[in-house]
């Protein structure tokens, strides 16, 4: 019998009676572990060899949980920081542990979620507590990441739960060949097996010299395994923004840019947002430390903003009658809405005064100090957009949001009145989840007030809104967590293998 060089490798290095993995065969034969499969699909078919078949889960460290076996767990080292202030006897100031732990950024947080969950002590008010009985040295995940780290298996599924939730070891599943010599494998060997010299490739020197005519060429196997090759791919949600964008610029809507950090003036006071607003505090915006402040605004504007907030506008307005400081107002922070875009060329100090009828649009990032879950992330993109006309309605508005999620396949949207700053009357838009049946909150909307649209010197209706991009991604692939598709904890093969929607 004549097989070709590799079969006749992979037969000799095969037994009868042990399983023969393909990673055993290509050490032995010395072929690459691709070529071994190849043979080794090739002689099962001849019914040679028997091959199985097993799924095996590997474990492996991540950087961060590589930094955290030479360093400790950040929880770790707060306890023991703890431990040694005095925090076993009695309760000790916080920041005090934190400080002389040594930990920074967001190992803090880290530390403060992980302390209590694994009973090192309390947090509360301010305080911490330490158990002196606690034996941070048998810390279970601590051990486990050691292991794993001297190359050793971890049992407990538990705590790799835990550490991969963390972000701290990568799981991975692959599946393991193994190959045994059939009777009729045996037999062909004892009755002798000749290497035929064959070739896998047709080459330009083989049709020019007429080569090809007196080689044997080796039969391809479209079944074998091939290595997966994962090409570049434009990220879903940039697909889906790009679609955004050609679905509104269809509907007749121009594009607005602008800076992400950007003066509190642009980003809040030009939208009657009052200074000691809530949404205003440095809990809920990420301000700058270099540069602190804008230097150029419009005096004029800044002027007539100021008077809107002290006393309205029109003859019976009222403003808010709270302290308006212009040193606020130039504070510079990171764009919690794209609205800011809107203020900046409504006002013409973006590209010139604004005839109507007008209609703008933008997607970009906006970014907000919100908890982290299924539906909030602390930066994501919004689809901001208004319209500019004469005697514009909520209608108007309700019937332009009807058609752009149309294009989307989205059909049972739903309104809320609601309450906003800058508009009135004002609305919150809902979609049905596909795969929960959940309303989600996808958007929020309204007509700009008076106290808005006049020191703007803008003299007639404007209707706005601001769309969560994500959300509109959650209502057209049935994502239930938008961390799946966006930031650190995304699942990459998810995004490898979705439909594309057209």
């Amino acid at each position: 019998m004549k097989l070709p060089e590799s079969q006749v490798a992979v037969l000799e290095a095969a037994s009868a009676t042990d399983e023969r993995t393909i990673a055993d065969l290509a050490e032995a034969t010395g072929l690459k572990p691709e070529t071994v499969t190849g043979a080794v699909f090739e002689l099962e078919d001849e019914d040679l060899l028997s091959v199985t078949e097993r799924t095996e889960e590997s474990v492996s460290l991540t950087e961060e949980g590589g930094e955290y076996v030479e360093g400790g767990l950040p929880e770790i080292e707060l306890y023991e920081a703890a431990i040694e202030a005095g925090a076993g006897d009695a309760p000790i100031q916080m920041g005090q542990a934190i400080g002389a732990s040594g930990l920074g950024g967001p190992q803090v947080n880290i530390a403060l979620s992980n302390y209590a969950r694994k009973g090192y002590g309390t947090i509360d008010s301010g305080e911490i507590t330490a158990d002196p009985d606690a034996d941070s040295d048998d810390d279970a995940e601590a051990s486990a990441l050691a292991a794993l780290a001297a190359g050793e298996s971890v049992d407990d599924a538990d705590v790799l739960d835990q550490l991969e939730s963390r972000g701290l070891v990568e799981r991975s599943e692959s599946t393991v060949r193994s190959a045994t010599l059939t009777d009729d494998g045996v037999t062909a060997m004892m009755e002798g097996i000749e290497a035929a010299e064959t070739v896998g490739q047709l080459t330009p020197e083989m049709l020019t010299s007429g080569e090809w005519r007196d080689v044997e060429f080796a039969e391809y196997n479209v079944a074998a395994d091939a290595e997966r090759m994962d090409g570049g791919k434009v990220h879903i949600l940039r697909q889906t923004a790009n679609r955004v964008k050609d679905v509104l610029v269809g509907m007749g809507f121009e594009e607005m840019d602008g800076p992400h950090a950007d003066a509190d003036f642009w980003i809040n006071d030009c939208l009657f947002m009052p200074q000691d607003h809530p949404a205003r505090t440095h809990w809920d915006r990420f301000a700058l430390s270099n540069p602190t402040e804008i230097g150029d605004l419009p005096e004029d504007l800044v002027d007539r903003v100021h008077s809107a907030h002290l006393d309205g506008v029109g003859d019976h307005g009222e403003g808010y009658h709270s302290p308006w400081d212009e040193d606020f107002a130039r504070a510079i922070a990171l764009r919690g809405h794209t609205t800011s875009l809107s203020m900046r060329y409504l006002s013409g100090y973006a590209q010139g005064d604004l005839e109507p009828p007008q209609r703008f649009f933008s997607v970009e990032k906006v970014y907000r100090n919100d908890t982290l879950d299924p539906t909030h992330l602390l930066e994501f993109f919004q689809i901001e957009g208004w319209v500019m006309a004469e005697d514009l309605s909520v209608r108007d508005l309700m019937g332009t949001f009807e058609e752009f999620y149309a294009q989307f396949g989205i059909t049972d949207i739903q309104f809320k009145p609601h309450y906003n700053p800058y508009t009135e009357p004002s609305f919150e838009l809902f979609g049905n989840h596909p795969e929960t049946g959940e309303l989600i909150e996808i958007g929020n909307s309204g007509m700009f007030r008076p106290e808005v649209l006049e020191p703007l010197g803008v003299e007639c209706d404007v209707m706005a809104w601001g769309l969560a991009l994500e959300r509109l991604l959650m209502l057209m692939y049935g994502f239930e967590d938008i961390r799946d598709v966006h930031g650190t904890l995304c699942d990459l093969e998810l995004l490898r293998d979705v439909e594309v929607i057209h």
